[in-house]
């Protein structure tokens, strides 16, 4: 599997964005979609997920402000960012994990994707 975040940049605090991250499949079953951000001085925290391609689970401090969606076929995922804070500023990095008989549980990474919100 590998992923390729993008949608980053610079936006004005209460503006949008919408990450997106398409995902190379092999033959790994995919239990979660999600995204992480890690802003400096900060503890890398999960942003949203998707489990099992029905339960979604957010940070508390994103909750009704993004919104995590897949494609039907798990070959993308994407964040809808509104209202954005500048405490949202950060690298946003998408991932999956997945679970092959050979390998087992897998988790893979996209190369991060920057946001940046002015005040």
């Amino acid at each position: 599997v590998q992923l390729q975040a993008s949608g980053g940049g610079l936006v004005q605090a209460g503006g949008s964005l919408r990450l997106s991250c398409e995902v190379s499949r092999n033959a790994a079953h995919i239990n979660i979609m999600g995204w992480y951000r890690e802003a400096p001085g900060k503890e890398r925290e999960l942003v949203a997920r998707i489990i099992s391609s029905s339960t979604t689970n957010y940070a508390e401090s994103v909750k009704g402000r993004f919104i995590i969606s897949r494609d039907n076929a798990e070959t993308a995922l994407y964040l809808q960012m509104n209202r954005l804070k500048p405490d949202d500023t950060a690298v946003y990095y998408c991932y999956v994990n997945g679970w092959t008989p050979v390998s087992g549980s897998v988790y893979y990474w996209g190369q991060g994707t920057q946001v940046t919100v002015s005040s």
